[in-house]
């Protein structure tokens, strides 16, 4: 009992050193990540809790289940809206950017090291994927609200190529074990089957849990427990029967986040407490792992390399995967910038441990090394690369909490608690002037400490708490409504799309003549709307923008592939691309 309340002991003490330590991510910038990962090494044999830990088994059983969850919970915040502009770039980065940036990997550190080509491709193939955990925990951590064609891409792409990372990785292992030197055709037919088995399984266990979490009654705490244990169950069968684990779970979180299911909100706030928990004991656990004094014989080659792939390969790889689809020099930037990379490389570095390799020790160290380097410097300048490249926008308003009502699945009603401030305009407007869209009511009004009933003559008071009833397609209108959102001072929603807000209908024609310059003839019946749509090949998002006319043009407002609203900013010169009209 002694032994096993020790062990209580310390994990409990580190979980809520990490826990408390994470207050300092946004003080010092230094990514919530790294500190869970630095708070592991120091507990670890070489640090101050001189704890031993060799298990690289049960490392590699938590850190897969851990990685799993992390996945289930991405995909399920993960809108499908998004992959109507984001998902054909993701996939080619989550195929060719790997393959591409693990061969410029692999070759530079065969050369560095003097290694068997076959070996510098595997630490390539390692190191080769962005890692979810990372994107989603730095994209949301920093409070970046990127332009949708960016964060999209980047969300995809970092769910869905771990397992290109993970076959390449299993495929090079056996091939050294074996004693083979080439590849063989065997090769595409196994990325195939477990492309193919990974997002059948996929797909099918997520509509599964759909149809099975709707049909059952249970108390509400089981939700999120039968969610996940069935989310692993898809992961675990899929790896039996020959497909990628990471992907199905990640296409059955896809399925439940954006199908109606009964007390969603909820479970995905249950969610997000076990992702985090998956991060913060997953990066415990392999800084435990690791010995520091072994790293600093290796310290060198390793930054070269991680500097190289940072600065060479990720950015060569994007600019290739990238050709064929519309993006901005600046966007590009950031994506090339954004390969994080996480727990995934390290994870990976266990299976030449795991298979007996020779130099796997090595190759182990020289990931570690490699996502240390990526979280301090890609990791804690995100905000500053997002703000150069220009790739932000102002984050729309949304309420205090969201709350899941399963009085009628069909019905998928929520409770929404918004509260006002000086910046809200329906502050001293009676409740009967509001133009409030169909089917929400306000079911509470709490001010101060009172409860209060609220009619038609009820006028509302700074700092008011309002509880509404409604749907989620009408949040936009009840945001805009009762809350504000309160963006960083350079992205003030005035500056940053403009002096003037236009219709997406109107004519360019019209819209000279008001503003005082000449539209070619051939130019003058076109609409704002298809003004962009010709520009961004029929998918343009909030933030587009072009200078044409000695005028800068930005995308304002959205529904779907149609544009609402554009910007107009006077006189202004722009960083955009220039039409060749």
């Amino acid at each position: 009992m002694d032994y096993i309340n020790t062990l209580f002991m310390i994990g409990a003490l580190l979980l809520c050193f990490s826990v408390l330590a994470s207050s300092l991510s946004s003080r010092l910038g230094i990514p919530l990540l790294l500190i869970f990962l630095v708070i592991g090494m120091l507990a670890g044999e070489d640090g101050l809790g001189g704890i031993a830990f060799e298990d690289t088994s049960s490392a590699f059983l938590i850190g897969s289940l851990a990685l799993a969850i992390i996945l289930l919970d991405g995909g399920m915040r993960t809108r499908v809206e998004n992959f109507r502009v984001g998902l054909w770039p993701a996939m080619s980065l989550a195929s060719g950017g790997v393959l591409i940036s693990a061969a410029l990997t692999g070759g530079l550190t065969a050369w560095l090291l003097d290694l068997h080509w076959l070996q510098g491709l595997l630490l390539g193939a390692i190191v080769g994927s962005t890692d979810a955990a990372a994107v989603f925990s730095l994209l949301q951590g920093k409070g970046l609200n990127l332009k949708q064609r960016v964060g999209a891409t980047l969300e995809i792409e970092s769910g869905s190529n771990d397992p290109m990372a993970i076959f390449l990785t299993i495929t090079l292992v056996e091939m050294l074990s074996s004693g083979q030197t080439s590849f063989s055709w065997n090769f595409a037919l196994l990325l195939i089957e477990q492309f193919g088995i990974g997002a059948l399984c996929g797909l099918g266990g997520g509509f599964l849990l759909v149809w099975l979490v709707n049909r059952v009654q249970l108390p509400v705490g089981l939700y999120p427990l039968l969610i996940t244990s069935g989310a692993i169950l898809v992961f675990a069968v899929t790896n039996k029967i020959g497909g990628s684990g990471f992907l199905a779970i990640y296409l059955t979180g896809l399925i439940l986040g954006n199908k109606r299911v009964r007390n969603l909100q909820n479970i995905l706030q249950v969610q997000d407490g076990m992702a985090w928990l998956s991060q913060i004991g997953m990066f415990l656990m392999l800084g435990l792992l690791v010995t520091p004094s072994d790293m600093i014989i290796i310290a060198m080659p390793a930054t070269l390399i991680a500097l190289f792939l940072i600065f060479v390969a990720r950015p060569i790889a994007v600019l290739i995967c990238l050709a064929p689809f519309v993006f901005s020099w600046r966007e590009r930037l950031f994506i090339a910038w954004v390969g994080l990379r996480g727990a995934v490389p390290i994870i990976l570095a266990i299976f030449p441990l795991l298979a007996g390799l020779e130099q796997a020790q090595l190759l182990f160290n020289l990931a570690f090394v490699v996502v240390l380097v990526s979280l301090l410097l890609q990791g804690s300048s995100l905000p500053l690369a997002a703000r150069l490249c220009k790739v932000e926008i102002p984050p729309q308003p949304e309420p205090l909490q969201r709350t899941s009502l399963d009085t009628a699945i069909q019905g998928d009603f929520e409770l929404l608690i918004y509260q006002l401030d000086n910046a809200n305009w329906c502050v001293g407007v009676a409740l009967r002037d509001l133009t409030m869209p169909a089917d929400t009511r306000i079911a509470a009004l709490f001010r101060g400490n009172r409860l209060l009933h609220p009619t038609g003559s009820t006028q509302l008071a700074l700092h008011d708490v309002l509880c509404v009833v409604g749907r989620p397609r009408d949040l936009p209108a009840l945001s805009k409504l009762f809350s504000k959102a309160q963006p960083k001072r350079y992205l003030e929603s005035r500056n940053f799309f403009g002096d003037f807000i236009l219709e997406g209908d109107a004519q360019l024609g019209e819209v000279g003549k008001f503003y005082g310059f000449e539209v070619p003839e051939e130019m003058q019946d076109l609409t704002l709307a298809a003004f962009f749509s010709r520009h961004f090949g029929g998918h343009p998002v909030v933030g587009d923008h072009i200078q044409w006319e000695g005028h800068s043009w930005v995308v304002a407002a959205m529904d779907n592939d149609w544009i609402l609203k554009v910007g107009l900013k006077l006189g202004e010169g722009s960083s955009g691309p220039t039409l060749g009209f």
